[in-house]
Formats: structure tokens, sequence, C-alpha cells
């Protein structure tokens, strides 16, 4: 796992969630901690590290 800091396309605070390295493409929903909104992450991982990280807003 790797915390990864990143600014929430809603609120724009900084908030940070654990990566699971171990799979090298991820796309899934995760509310915010600080406003509770829906965030869209998609990380793509090359050897145990996060080479791509993309929060978007879903509501567009």
């Amino acid at each position: 796992m790797h915390e990864h800091f990143f600014q929430c396309p809603y609120c724009w605070e900084s908030i940070s969630m654990l990566i699971d390295v171990s799979q090298s493409h991820q796309k899934y929903i995760e509310d915010c901690e600080i406003c509770c909104n829906p965030i869209q992450l998609v990380v793509s991982v090359e050897n145990q590290s996060i080479t791509s990280f993309d929060a978007q807003n879903i509501e567009q």
C-alpha cells in the first residue's frame, strides 16, 4: 500500500488515500474524506510505483 496525496475535485482540499500498488491498473469510486462527494480514481502502477493518477468529479 502507498499513501497518495491529491486535491479533491469538489472541495479542493488536499486529501490522501491508500493505493494498492500490487495492481497495475485500477479504476474505482471513493468518497472524499472531507466533503463526502464521490471521486472516480484511475490509477496506473508499474514496479510498485504509481505512474499515473487521476481524480475526477463524476458529476460533470
